[in-house]
């Protein structure tokens, strides 16, 4: 891989490759990681460490690295809570403390409740042009990967029991007299983690005892599926196993004195293995909701439902954009047009089709290279061959209910759309559509509307305001696409209104009720440009 000129690799996740280059040295491959538990919805939320991952992991290839990018699924957690938007909660109640892979999938989709969420994320990945490797802690663990890992923690738990305690405050403390087992085992009988270690033969064996059931099992380390590392020691014990150089944390995992400071020092005193280069990210809310996203509550935007009106580059856009350290909201309200303007002018400043208004030359050029890092950091799969086609979102939505939804109808009607163009604003149609027949009701209900396809008419049209409208279709509606602006056909229908005697604004309120049975809408003459003189003349037929 060449490098990139340095100028250009101007990101926060350029910075930070830059940093992990300088703690870790110089190395045949850098092991980036992200992961999770699948015990819900894996959130959009959750999908700000999966991205904040991927853009380092791209720095880092942009400075011709090769990275291995892992994600970890900690299937073998215990299913602690039923979270509140799952189906037949009565059934997975029966499955708390059980291995979350053992938990039967709900939905009657897939083999168990884990892979139905891990599923879920997996096949929504490559939309936004991320490909991690995948790796499953359940069967890795039964598969007695980590056997050497368990050894070591229970050889050295006092060492464990002191880097736990390094940031604790007295009151808080486990005394040195306190019983401390690093490992725990689900009950090879009933499966519930109700256990208790009740000896430890100094090697592999292993004897437990389950509160829930009351069996008693000597189990080997090497070739029990049952046993797993508490996390604070599971995740330095992996960072080990995969030589993780870099993984991010939540702001209440990476706060000092946090989990990451405690993995760190079990890390280095345990498996001899300097802790990853780490970066703290904040958490995702949804507008207008208090407190962060909880896949336990329910209260959760998936990354499916992201992608229902975000198109993959502008998703990826939103976060690329929010500095990784910064709480933001995830909007579906009139925020989504914003989003997309600003996406679409850094799209026209990186193609040159917009000049940047900065006048200082030394300025301008670092405010370009920015904006293309940016944008370029925002693409699905490397830079486009060709400026994508931009319809503004507003306009697009006018457009798909013009066209009553009909993707092909509108594509037709732009008119110089090329081939290469057209996948993107294909999708970007899709968004459009979604976000203005599920969204918009509810937010933005005045930009809703449907054309009087039917031969139905306003029965409040009449006298006057008849013969105005009549009037409109015959001398206005003819002459729709020769006017040199939309102000000039606006002009022609105020002349008329004048010339009657009637109020301008009551004409356009008569029009807008004669073609979308509505007080208001778009703009009416681009509105009519856009429905095209031949329908309108259709629609106004029957006054």
């Amino acid at each position: 891989m060449s490098q990139r000129n340095e100028k250009e690799l101007c990101h926060w996740a350029d910075q930070q490759a830059e940093r992990i280059i300088k703690a870790k040295g110089d190395r045949d491959s850098y092991t980036c990681a992200s992961g999770i538990t699948p015990s819900g919805t894996v959130h959009i939320g959750n999908f700000r460490e999966i991205i904040t991952v991927d853009l380092v992991v791209r720095a880092l290839r942009d400075r011709g690295k090769n990275v291995r990018f892992i994600y970890s699924w900690d299937d073998y957690d215990v299913f602690r809570k039923v979270p509140a938007n799952m189906p037949k909660p009565e059934v997975l109640e029966k499955y708390l403390r059980y291995p979350i892979t053992m938990v039967p999938d709900t939905f009657d989709r897939d083999e168990n409740y884990a892979r139905h969420h891990e599923k879920d994320i997996e096949n929504q990945l490559p939309r936004v042009g991320i490909h991690p490797e995948f790796l499953y802690q359940a069967s890795r663990y039964r598969a007695n990967r980590y056997t050497e890992g368990m050894k070591i923690a229970m050889q050295k738990r006092d060492v464990i029991k002191k880097c736990l305690n390094e940031y604790r405050d007295d009151e808080h403390k486990m005394k040195d007299s306190d019983v401390y087992w690093p490992v725990a085992a689900f009950c090879c009988k009933c499966n519930k983690d109700e256990t208790e270690i009740l000896e430890y033969d100094g090697e592999y064996g292993i004897t437990y005892k389950c509160n829930a059931c009351g069996h008693v099992e000597k189990g080997d380390l090497r070739t029990s599926k049952e046993f797993k590392l508490g996390w604070r020691v599971d995740w330095p014990m992996r960072w080990n196993e995969e030589k993780v150089c870099f993984e991010p944390g939540g702001k209440d995992h990476i706060s000092p004195g946090g989990s990451y400071d405690t993995a760190k020092l079990v890390s280095k005193q345990l498996y001899g293995w300097d802790a990853p280069v780490t970066m703290k990210y904040d958490f995702v809310k949804l507008k207008g909701v208090p407190g962060k996203m909880s896949s336990s509550k329910g209260k959760v935007i998936s990354l499916v439902d992201a992608l229902e009106v975000y198109q993959g580059e502008v998703l990826r856009y939103i976060f690329a954009s929010n500095k990784v350290d910064h709480e933001f909201s995830i909007s579906f309200d009139l925020d989504v047009l914003t989003l997309y303007e600003a996406y679409d002018r850094t799209e026209r400043l990186v193609w040159g089709v917009e000049e940047p208004k900065e006048k200082d030359p030394a300025k301008r050029e670092q405010l370009l290279l920015r904006e293309k890092r940016l944008y370029e950091l925002s693409q699905i799969d490397g830079m486009p061959k060709v400026m994508p086609y931009q319809v503004p979102f507003r306009l697009l939505t006018t457009l798909l209910q013009t066209y009553s939804g009909d993707v092909d109808a509108v594509i037709a009607s732009l008119g110089d759309v090329k081939p290469e163009q057209e996948e993107t604003l294909r999708r970007r149609c899709a968004c459009a559509w979604y976000w203005i027949t599920e969204s918009a009701p509810d937010c933005a209900p005045d930009m809703c509307f449907t054309i009087r396809n039917d031969g139905s008419k306003s029965d409040d049209i009449t006298g006057d305001m008849l013969t105005a409208v009549k009037r409109v279709r015959d001398e206005v509606v003819p002459k729709i696409g020769t006017f040199a602006t939309d102000r000039d056909c606006q002009q022609a229908m105020y002349d008329i209104a004048t010339e009657l005697g009637l109020d301008a604004k009551s004409l356009f309120t008569a029009l807008y009720h004669a073609i979308i049975n509505k007080d208001q809408g778009p703009r009416l003459a681009n509105f009519m440009k856009i429905i095209g003189k031949e329908k309108l003349s259709k629609i106004l037929s029957v006054y």
